[in-house]
């Protein structure tokens, strides 16, 4: 008889296919999870109503010794603890999403409801010039709201340059992991892992150490890291990659989404560029747009000082998309006011960066901009 109330949980988190709504629903009908592992297959089908490979008893006894062997990881291990789903420290914003894991496994110490909550990805091909915006926007953002709490994935590129960021700026970071707390991946991070959890950071993963590792977890990890944050920001990005499979998770998760720019030509711009013009991410150019674009209370109230000056020179283009977005009751896209005005796109987004730096457009969520 396994009296450890843990294991069980653990266990019924285990089974393969059993999503956290699927779960929800079956311990509605059996009651708890010890009764789910206690009762026989025969008794258990006829409650549910039907048969599955869930309700096994080879795969209920099969989840029960890995969670034994877990608990056996757990006690031997600093820090680490478990979050179950009905615990008060599960992340709020994950109960939000059908896809959220039934257990998180920690390591550190680090509030995953904190109020502001935002998750910095990209490309694993980091260039200088990604890593140097990493830096001082964290470095920005730490003054305007220092509770902010960053979000990554431990990656190689920009992952690990928001992290870094966040150590060396005195922000909070909790690095995603796609496999078990026992081994760090990339092993080059060890370090780095080390400096988070020491700086009140937190290591997350939602697997066990003996989950194999496979490529579909860093797909699976990119979830956690969009439904966790309350905006995700994409630094640098190619056509392809898994950041921005993090934006469109985001997306669908009805949260913010942001982007960088970059030269049209730059191999590592194109997926934010492309972001930006297709309207999947708003504009991003520093923390105090985006603060003020987030509705985030600022402390030092920064965002007041950035105002219009009477005497700003504007090109005659550039007055023309301030003209027009003071004839507008809400915001508009970049798109909208390129085909007003019978402009490119690509040029209507570079006033706008322009115009946001001059401190007289405003960068609002969903792509769409106004005039302060």
């Amino acid at each position: 008889m396994i009296e450890n109330e843990l294991i069980y949980q653990m266990a019924f988190a285990d089974i393969d296919g059993l999503t956290l709504q699927l779960g929800k629903q079956l311990l509605e009908v059996v009651g708890d999870e010890r009764t789910f592992f206690e009762m026989s297959e025969r008794d258990l089908v006829s409650l549910v109503g039907k048969s599955s490979r869930l309700l096994t008893r080879e795969t209920r006894d099969a989840s029960l010794k890995r969670a034994e062997k877990e608990l056996e990881f757990i006690a031997a291990t600093d820090k680490l603890t478990t979050v179950y789903h009905t615990s008060p420290c599960y992340p709020r914003r994950l109960l939000e999403v059908d896809d959220a894991p039934m257990m998180l496994y920690a390591i550190g110490d680090c509030d995953m409801n904190a109020p502001h909550v935002v998750s910095i990805v990209g490309t694993r091909h980091a260039t200088a010039g990604g890593v140097k915006f990493c830096d001082s926007f964290v470095a920005e953002l730490i003054e305007l709201v220092p509770d902010v709490i960053v979000v990554s994935g431990l990656a190689y590129g920009i992952d690990i340059a928001g992290h870094r960021a966040a150590v060396n700026h005195g922000a909070r970071t909790i690095a995603v992991m796609a496999r078990g707390l026992n081994r760090i991946y990339p092993a080059v991070h060890r370090r780095d892992a080390i400096e988070i959890i020491n700086h009140n950071g937190l290591l997350l993963t939602e697997y066990m150490t003996g989950d194999e590792m496979h490529r579909s977890n860093f797909l699976a990890r990119n979830r956690i890291i969009a439904a966790l944050s309350d905006c995700t920001i994409v630094v640098e990005s190619a056509s392809h990659g898994g950041s921005l499979v993090t934006a469109s998770l985001a997306t669908s998760y009805n949260r913010d989404v942001m982007a960088v720019p970059g030269r049209v030509n730059d191999e590592f711009s194109r997926g934010c560029n492309k972001l930006i013009a297709t309207n999947r991410a708003a504009l991003l150019t520093d923390a105090e747009q985006f603060v003020t674009a987030m509705g985030w209370e600022s402390v030092n109230r920064k965002s007041q000082g950035k105002r219009r000056s009477l005497f700003v020179e504007l090109t005659e283009q550039e007055q023309s998309v301030v003209n027009y977005l003071k004839s507008c009751e809400e915001p508009r896209r970049a798109d909208t006011i390129a085909s007003h005005l019978n402009l490119p796109v690509y040029q209507v987004m570079s006033m706008l960066v322009e115009l946001d730096f001059k401190g007289i457009v405003s960068t609002m969520p969903g792509g769409r901009y106004s005039v302060f």
